[in-house]
């Protein structure tokens, strides 16, 4: 099975529609499948929804889509970072799925093992419990959280083989293989393509199981912030 493509606009074709619901990797600007991205952009494809810890800053990253008012709707656990987000939530041109942090990546662990939905204590008392169902267990309450099955996966790792099997460079790991696992498309984006049996194999972090298409290129790698120190005088 032919894995590997051209670019990331060849990637994605035949697998784009209006309304699909697309699980995105990364962390704020760290480890996200910026060329993937802006074919997204490109394709014109419109309404969507997407799970992802955040929607990256103004001008980059998810945050394209923002302002081609492609993504409909953003499920995520923290929104900072992005003036327009807020503008567009707060107008109310885009919906908001708020999810804590542990609980967003566990929705993508759970639906990539095939776990329809699990129960958590995470959140129980808040807004974030509102019309989920209730349980107890040994006397303490969880809610029901449903796993996120995704139409097509985005996400970008350091390393892979030409079957998919994918390696993640420290933190830009991130929410990359949760991600990766819940799609029933996964699209990679890599910095380097390797001979096939040159991964060790205790050092693959997604089984190219869960890959299906891979793309490899280069990448802008923007600091969200910048924090510097004033020089020392003598």
């Amino acid at each position: 099975m032919k894995k590997v493509y051209a670019s990331a606009e060849d990637a994605l074709e035949g697998v784009l529609h209006d309304g699909m619901l697309i699980a995105a990797g990364g962390f704020g600007l760290c480890g996200i499948p910026e060329m993937l991205i802006d074919a997204l952009v490109k394709s014109g494809v419109k309404d969507l929804t997407v799970a992802s810890n955040n929607c990256g800053v103004d001008g980059f990253g998810l945050g394209k889509l923002l302002e081609t008012r492609q993504i409909r709707k953003m499920m995520s656990s923290y929104v900072g970072e992005n003036a327009e987000f807020m503008r567009q939530y707060l107008s109310g041109e885009l919906e908001l799925e708020f999810n804590p942090q542990g609980t967003l990546a566990e929705r993508m662990r759970a639906a990539g093992a095939g776990i329809p939905g699990f129960y958590t204590k995470t959140g129980v008392g808040t807004v974030i419990a509102e019309g989920k169902e209730h349980k107890d267990f040994d006397g303490e309450t969880y809610i029901l959280e449903r796993g996120i099955f995704a139409d097509l996966s985005i996400v970008k790792a350091w390393k892979a083989d030409d079957t998919g099997n994918l390696v993640f460079r420290k933190t830009a790991r991130n929410f990359n293989p949760p991600a990766a696992m819940c799609g029933k498309i996964c699209v990679a984006e890599v910095e380097e393509i390797v001979p096939r049996g040159s991964l060790d194999p205790d050092m693959i972090h997604v089984p190219g199981i869960y890959v299906h298409r891979i793309i490899q290129g280069q990448h802008e790698k923007r600091i969200e912030q910048r924090t510097t120190r004033k020089k020392e005088t003598a």
